[in-house]
């Protein structure tokens, strides 16, 4: 049984720790490197080349999104599973769309995550259960996504202002400058159609991707 070698990528210690703990136990998956932001999770996959990058996709920073990119323009062959809180349908395909093989949820029993490693380490898509449904009733109810229209970066700014971020708090958070932030939102405004923030915290409940 060949090793497959991991990295983990979660910008909480605790949370990696955790997961290192439950990999491990499995006899053919080893952690080989550690990253808390998409910025060193590009650094560290450029320096291991891990077999399976297990990533959250909300981190300060570029975050897991963009991330996921920037590895797949570096190596096209690259095996990503994504291991988030987000339980919509617009994040996994966002994810799938940027080149990752697997979408998990963080509520997943540890089995399935191991399962699914094996399966994206296998260069095969593995997706949880009601996370395919979901994308499933999406795909043949034939509704378009409105947040689809917007980039990776775009999207990033777009959540953080439906939460009720300020500008400053989200350059702070993502590591941009106000200016940037206020660029980006000028563009998810003329993409969305929308003229407060109100419309579009609106959207992303429309969406499913906060609380109403």
């Amino acid at each position: 049984m060949s090793t497959i070698n991991v990295m983990l990528v979660d910008d909480h210690a605790v949370v990696r720790m955790g997961f290192k703990l439950l990999l491990e136990s499995a006899p053919d998956i080893k952690v080989v490197a550690e990253a808390d932001s998409g910025e060193q999770a590009v650094r560290c996959y450029n320096d291991q080349h891990p077999d399976v990058v297990v990533m959250d996709i909300t981190m300060p920073g570029i975050g897991g999104l963009e991330a996921i990119e920037r590895i797949m323009a570096h190596d096209s062959q690259a095996r990503i599973l994504v291991l988030s809180a987000h339980e919509d349908s617009v994040h996994p395909k966002r994810v799938l769309n940027a080149g990752a093989l697997g979408y998990l949820t963080k509520r997943s029993a540890a089995e399935e995550l191991i399962k699914a490693i094996r399966t994206v380490a296998g260069r095969k898509m593995y997706l949880e259960a009601s996370i395919a449904q979901q994308m499933a009733i999406q795909q043949i109810s034939g509704d378009k996504n409105p947040v689809d229209v917007l980039s990776a970066r775009e999207f990033e700014v777009f959540i953080a202002l439906a939460k009720g971020k300020t500008t400053n708090e989200i350059a702070e958070t993502l590591n941009l400058s106000p200016r940037t932030v206020g660029t980006h939102l000028y563009n998810i405004k003329q993409k969305l159609g929308a003229t407060t923030s109100a419309d579009l915290a609106l959207t992303a409940m429309r969406c499913g991707l906060i609380e109403p």
